[in-house]
């Protein structure tokens, strides 16, 4: 079957099971499996496709179908101009996110930091930092070993194996180290409002990467409390939060006498992310 035919048919699949990317997640499985870029779908659109790679993009689609992310049926997701390895262990990268490591690039360049990174799941906020930090070291921990496992295969994709170290930690039991940096992005949905989430969250994410707790705020909590201990004199510490909780995480990080620096917004000007310092 013609490329470009073979697209539009999974395309149409995907959309009559009411999923609103069908196009590009049709082209980002096949691109996948074909080992080509996407681009070159649309260039060679004349392409005949092969019985076997057919049988595998069938698959796939029926996953898809499924409601199963495309991150995860590639077992990848791009982050920060990187593809990083993902899977059911770990969160899906989110473009949201991307808005802490700008922030905390810019507070830093040019200079020598270590960096923890206080549930790491594929490591993409540590290792995002440490690509534009040339001179910087950072920790990474997580509760999850098959998500530390993956982060490890990143930092090794993107050359940075050396400065890093990720290790499997309750993050109650982790006394190691001084930091001037300190980042998460902690889970933050009240244990209510999962129910809520897309059947693409719900039923493939870890629900532990997830769920906050009744107010959302129980890994918030603990985070600024640890951070008051591990973060140096003059450090910072950066949180991605969920919607909503601006003024009570702000209230929290007062509590324990860190002052804000900034604060950044998503496109629907809702707060995201808040750096601040002791």
């Amino acid at each position: 079957m013609i490329l470009e035919k073979v697209i539009k048919q999974a395309s149409k699949t995907l959309k009559n099971h009411n999923i609103h990317s069908h196009e590009l997640d049709a082209q980002l499985i096949l691109s996948d499996i074909m080992k080509v870029k996407r681009e070159s779908l649309i260039t060679n659109n004349e392409v005949v496709i092969s019985e076997k790679i057919m049988e595998k993009y069938d698959i796939a689609i029926r996953r898809r179908i499924k409601r199963e992310p495309v991150a995860y049926i590639t077992g990848k997701k791009e982050f920060w101009s990187e593809n990083f390895t993902v899977n059911h262990a770990t969160l899906v990268p989110r473009p949201e996110t991307e808005l802490l490591i700008y922030k905390v690039i810019n507070f830093f360049k040019n200079k020598r930091i270590n960096i923890l990174d206080i549930g790491t799941g594929s490591g993409c906020i540590l290792l995002s930092i440490l690509k534009e930090l040339n001179f910087s070291r950072g920790t990474g921990i997580d509760i999850s070993s098959k998500a530390i496992e993956t982060a490890k295969i990143n930092s090794k994709n993107l050359n940075l194996f050396n400065r890093t170290k990720f290790k499997v930690f309750d993050l109650n039991k982790y006394n190691i180290g001084k930091y001037d940096l300190i980042v998460s992005n902690p889970p933050y949905i009240p244990s209510k409002d999962i129910k809520n989430l897309s059947k693409d969250i719900i039923n493939f994410e870890p629900r532990a990467a997830l769920d906050g707790g009744v107010d959302g705020l129980d890994l918030i909590k603990k985070v600024i409390y640890k951070s008051n201990h591990l973060l140096k004199r003059n450090g910072l510490l950066a949180l991605e939060i969920g919607l909503n909780q601006y003024n009570k995480v702000s209230s929290i990080l007062r509590n324990y006498r860190f002052r804000e620096i900034s604060k950044e917004y998503d496109c629907n000007r809702n707060v995201r992310c808040i750096i601040s310092t002791k």
